[in-house]
């Protein structure tokens, strides 16, 4: 059997509560243990001792299968801003003002974010219409691919 790389689990469990990247883990256990570990060591061992997920998954307001030259397009962050703020998670305070900003604007204007991979733009702000029950246009099933595989 190898040996235990995972010198102090409270150790590690209380860098994952302070939001600690898995290259500075990486780092810190070369310097400080001399021992060599991997990202997916790291994102292992949070995965089995059930601690929070480092990125939040927005699936259920990013639902689409997104062309890669449109995951960071404005519409995306913002959503992606909203589903932290619904999951309770704290956002720094430029992140709250921007997101406020823009669910205010998409309020009074009546409008839901729409997406087309088959577009350049790929995002767009339609109007709301009765079939709209949050923040973005629902795509037809075949359009999906965001949803976190079981």
């Amino acid at each position: 059997m190898p040996p235990r790389k995972i010198v102090d689990e409270q150790e590690v469990i209380r860098w994952f509560e302070e939001g600690r990247t898995y290259t500075w883990m990486q780092e810190t256990y070369r310097e400080k243990y001399g021992i060599e570990t991997t990202i997916p060591m790291w994102s292992a061992f949070r995965r089995r001792r059930g601690l929070d997920r480092r990125h939040l998954r927005a699936a259920d307001l990013l639902p689409w299968r997104m062309k890669d030259e449109h995951r960071h397009l404005y519409p995306a962050i913002m959503l992606r801003a909203e589903a932290r703020q619904r999951a309770g998670r704290e956002l720094n305070e430029r992140d709250q003002a921007r997101l406020t900003a823009w669910r205010r604007w998409l309020d009074e204007e009546k409008l839901v974010v729409h997406y087309d991979a088959d577009t350049a733009d790929g995002f767009f702000y339609v109007p709301r219409e009765e079939q709209d029950t949050d923040i973005i246009r629902e795509p037809p099933k075949d359009k999906t691919g965001n949803q976190p595989q079981d």
